[in-house]
């Protein structure tokens, strides 16, 4: 499985045992189902960015679950909708090459952005999702951005405490994939 995603994924600001991808590998192999979890994400990353990186992070380590977790750079930076539309599009589609299942986490911007941009901004990971029929959570950070004691001095990133919650949150979205019949 790899978990491609910028530094919510990465977990800065954290130790590496830390951040929801670390516990989500402990709980996948705790639970018995015998994926190995790799965390491919790189704080600061855009959809630009990490479409070019795609290829050889799929070519390098072919997993069956690729969760896509890229977006909100794109939407703090005030990036052009349109662009991060057509990158996540290109990254879905080239991550379910081969069967590949996929799981799309969405993100969602501040109401500083303006209605437009933030509407806007989060439908696009539900048309994508519903597009490609991948399975997908509307929003990462859901039942911690709006807590203080569950986020980082920043704003920005959830802390320890966030973590576990950031992991349930796409526990339910991914489960099913990891009891889904091996490719």
């Amino acid at each position: 499985m790899l978990v491609y995603g910028d530094s919510l994924s990465a977990g800065y600001g954290l130790a590496a045992d830390q951040g929801w991808a670390s516990l989500l590998a402990n709980r996948v192999q705790r639970e018995g189902y015998g994926f190995q979890v790799v965390n491919a994400s790189v704080s600061g990353e855009t959809t630009t960015g990490g479409l070019a990186r795609l290829p050889r992070a799929l070519a390098t380590h072919d997993p069956s679950i690729v969760v896509i977790e890229l977006g909100a750079n794109d939407g703090l930076r005030g990036l052009p909708l349109e662009a991060t539309r057509a990158n996540l599009d290109a990254m879905i589609s080239l991550a379910a090459k081969g069967g590949r299942r996929v799981l799309l986490l969405g993100m969602r911007m501040p109401p500083n952005y303006g209605e437009r941009y933030t509407q806007g901004f989060s439908a696009l990971f539900a048309d994508l999702a519903h597009r490609h029929r991948t399975s997908f959570v509307p929003f990462l950070l859901a039942g911690i951005a709006d807590q203080p004691r569950l986020m980082q001095a920043d704003g920005l990133h959830p802390n320890a405490r966030g973590q576990p919650v950031m992991l349930d949150n796409v526990w339910p979205a991914l489960e099913p994939l990891l009891r889904a019949r091996p490719l």
